[in-house]
This record gives structure tokens, sequence and C-alpha cells, in this order.
């Protein structure tokens, strides 16, 4: 079964296509509620990013973009996959080429809140907050899913509210702030499952996957200068201020009524499929909302397309859903529910020009 995503390019419909010249026009010609200029400096981003990190980094174009368009619409992402894929590799690479502070967090049994949220040592006749790896811009907690409950939890307050709460005091977090948190979908022994409502706060999942045999050997032909790092070699491609002006421009990208009504019908989709017992949560439609619009942007367009909102229904939904035990016994996927759904239903018509 083909994944979530795999079929929309050829499932592209001559409506679609319809539009995009109808919405392109109008936005070369102005008209419309003054939102259509096209969104260039994200666009100029994505080109300027996607080198820099393909300078340390072969291949993972996609998940790459979808890292950045987490980040600008303040989202973080889940990395399921299994051990020496790059995953830590992509994730200093990212935060180089943006100029973000990085920090790295190994899930362990033994990990403890403070050693994620930092604590207080006493200094002298006072106490002093040591801040912990938190307190960065890109936080890469790698198994997130061998530390325990407790552990995990201490994030929950991180991600969605951006602080954290230590000895009676609140402290906001940077800006911008994502967590990467990887896990490995095959090893299960000695894990703790991430709940429903942790897997909610996650913008995307991301899988990176092997390399294809071209881009395999591109790799190793890379370790020929002897360095097996090239992240050292990465220069910013922004600032701070710049990424934050993307981020707003971001939010104005136009999502019309009708592509609207199509991605929540998505999302209403999957709470009536009789293979899913536990369907997208509203917090969905937003996630899938914000992230169409960081899509768009990135492809320089001041408008969201149906075709985007399909492209990203796995990154976003799949990993939100519950299916039904006996199904899944009976080999129901994710992927594949969300592919009856996207089949099932109707993509918006075009406007006439």
């Amino acid at each position: 079964m083909a994944r979530v995503g795999d079929v929309v390019a050829s499932s592209i419909s001559a409506s679609t296509k319809q539009r995009t010249r109808n919405l392109t026009e109008q936005s070369a010609n102005g008209s419309g509620n003054g939102r259509e200029t096209a969104p260039t400096d994200a666009k100029r981003l994505w080109a300027q990013l996607r080198e820099s990190v393909g300078s340390a980094m072969v291949g993972a174009h996609e998940p790459l973009r979808l890292l950045i368009a987490a980040l600008l619409v303040s989202g973080h992402v889940l990395v399921e996959d299994v051990p020496g894929v790059g995953k830590t590799l992509l994730a200093k690479a990212f935060a180089k080429s943006l100029g973000l502070r990085f920090a790295r967090i190994q899930g362990t049994p033994d990990l403890l809140p403070s050693d994620v949220t930092g604590s207080s040592i006493l200094d002298g006749s006072e106490f002093r907050f040591v801040s912990g790896p938190i307190f960065s811009n890109v936080v890469l907690f790698d198994e997130i899913n061998r530390a325990t409950p407790r552990t995990q939890s201490a994030l929950l307050e991180a991600m969605q509210e951006r602080q954290v709460s230590v000895d009676g005091m609140t402290r906001p977090l940077p800006k911008p702030f994502v967590v990467l948190a990887t896990q490995n979908p095959i090893e299960l022994e000695g894990t703790f499952a991430l709940p429903e409502a942790q897997l909610d706060r996650f913008l995307v999942r991301v899988e990176l996957g092997y390399l294809e045999e071209v881009e395999e050997r591109q790799m190793l032909r890379r370790l020929r200068g002897g360095s097996d790092d090239l992240v050292d070699d990465i220069q910013p491609v922004v600032d701070a201020g710049a990424l934050a002006a993307i981020s707003a421009q971001v939010r104005s990208v136009l999502v019309s009524d009708d592509v609207e009504g199509y991605l929540l019908a998505l999302v209403r989709a999957t709470r009536e499929h009789p293979d899913i017992r536990l369907g997208a949560s509203p917090r969905s439609a937003v996630a899938l909302y914000r992230c169409s619009q960081a899509w768009a942007a990135l492809d320089g367009r001041a408008f969201v397309l149906p075709d985007d909102v399909r492209h990203l229904v796995g990154p976003v939904l799949a990993h939100r859903l519950v299916l039904d035990l006996d199904r899944e016994l009976r080999g129901a996927t994710r992927d594949a529910v969300l592919n009856q759904v996207l089949d099932a239903t109707a993509v918006p018509l075009a406007e006439s020009a």
C-alpha cells in the first residue's frame, strides 16, 4: 500500500490545475483582499536552507521541509525511524543553518524532569536557577519513549505553553522554539508509549527512511575529504528577525472557504471511518490549517491549494489516530485508512477565471 502523500502527485485533478492558474493570475493582478502578495521570503529561505543542509546531509528534502514548516507555525515534530538514518545530523544542520541554539537530550529511564527543565542550586547563601537543555531554540529529544512518563510530562507545558515552571516560578522559553522528538518504531523493549494527549502536541510526524543508492554513494564519497561531520562548516542563512518576519508572513497566506471546507471534511471523516476508534481532534484541524499555509508559502504562493492539504494529511494526522484494535489486527494501517479518506472526500471544484 502506498504511503499517504505518495498517491497525491498522480491524483492532481484538472480542477486543481485550473484553480492554480486562477489564483496565480489573481495574485499577479493584485486583486482580492490584499493578501495575495507571494511570500517570496519564505520561498527564498527554503531554497537557501535546502542548499545549506544539503552541504552536510544527503537527501532528506521532504523531512527538512516539514521541519521548517513546523518551525514557521510554532509546531513540534515527531521523528519515527530506525537508528542511523541521520536524525541527529538533520536536527543539528537544521539548527545551525538557521542560526539557532541547539540542544540534545538522550531519553533514558533514569532521566529526571529537572534534567530537562533545569533546577535551582545553592550558590553561597542564595539559590540560583541553572537552566536545562529545554532553554534552546531547537531541542532534539532522542528516544523520547525511553524516558519515564514523569519526564515526558515535563515536556507538555514547554511544548504547549512555551514556558516551564520550576520551584514555583514560571520561565518563558526562547523564540523560536521547536521540539524534535525521536523514537524507534521497531524496538519497543524498555520503552514507555507516548499517550495520545502528548502525540497530539506534535504538529507533524516525519520519517527519514533509507537513502537511494545514488544518494548513499554520494554520502560515502563525501567522506573522502576526511571529515565525518560537515555541520561545522555550515553558515546561517537567516537571522532571528527575518525568521520572525517570515513566520508572520506565513500566517497571512489565504485559505479560501472551499479549501477550508475540504480540510474540515477530511478531518471529520476520520471520526466516522469504521477502522478508526479515535479520529483527529480539533487541534488536528488547526495543525493541518497552519501547516498548509506554511507549505504554500515555501512554494512562494499566497494561497493554499487542495493539494497542499492532501499532501500533509499523512504527516499531520496519521500519528493522532487510534485504529480499532480488531481492524488493526486484520491488517488495517493508518496510512491506508487515510488514503481511503482522501479517495472518498470530494476535492473542491475550480473557480471560474
